[in-house]
């Protein structure tokens, strides 16, 4: 039986860093709740979630997972891993076993994100070079963090880390939903993400949802304490 206290696990997304959580950080730590932000590698799906399972799996006690835009992608596959109790999708892709993310999004209308992304290559160890994606920095305000203060825009665009272009083709290869109780926040007003997306991802898990109508995608740093109290719900709810 698990009597440790529970540890979040944050998970960013791409085009962001472990920066995007500090509000939220600050906020769960006020309420005595011990947590961590990941440095997610960005480069696979697969090898993305099995560093988060790897990561959680050394902590002692319960864990909830708590995944940002494809960092929901990355729980959904670690949250299998045994001291997962919970899973916190926040503007994120909640996937099905076997689904990709290009095969979800596909069935919804596309956001400006598809025709603002800028190609990159990056070297792989005995292979040709591979292609990564960040948003333009012109199209960064709109697309990622409208409800942002300009400063601000200006310093998550600089500081946005690529995501492998193959993370949109890859499998999931387990929906960790099924078996763990979830959350989802959907911001109401993400350009990144469909937001029906969202949605239709956070329905399927049977996720207790909670909805920001104007929110970005960069909702973790727009309304960090609406974000860390989902978390909060969770991890009490899980306890």
């Amino acid at each position: 039986m698990l009597t440790s206290p529970t540890t979040v696990i944050l998970v960013h997304g791409a085009f962001a860093d472990v920066s995007s959580w500090l509000g939220v950080i600050d906020e769960l730590q006020r309420h005595g709740i011990a947590v961590r932000a990941l440095a997610n590698p960005l480069r696979g799906l697969a090898s993305d979630a099995a560093y988060v399972a790897s990561v959680a799996s050394q902590i002692d006690g319960p864990v909830v997972l708590v995944g940002h835009s494809y960092g929901g992608a990355l729980i959904t596959v670690a949250g299998t891993t045994e001291n997962v109790v919970g899973l916190v999708y926040i503007a994120a892709y909640v996937l099905e076993e076997g689904e990709s993310l290009g095969e979800l999004q596909g069935r919804f209308p596309a956001t400006p994100l598809v025709n603002n992304l800028k190609k990159w290559t990056y070297p792989v160890e005995g292979g040709e070079p591979a292609t990564e994606v960040s948003i333009a920095e012109e199209a960064f305000p709109c697309v990622f963090a409208a409800d942002v203060s300009p400063s601000v825009v200006k310093v998550l665009a600089a500081c946005q880390r690529p995501l492998a272009a193959s993370a949109f083709t890859e499998a999931a290869a387990a929906a960790a939903w099924k078996t763990k109780p979830s959350w989802a926040l959907v911001a109401g007003a993400d350009q990144a993400i469909n937001p029906e997306v969202e949605r239709f991802g956070a329905k399927r898990a049977g996720a207790r949802i909670v909805e920001l109508k104007g929110a970005s995608h960069a909702v973790t740093v727009s309304q960090p304490k609406a974000v860390a109290d989902l978390i909060r719900d969770a991890v009490g709810m899980t306890n």
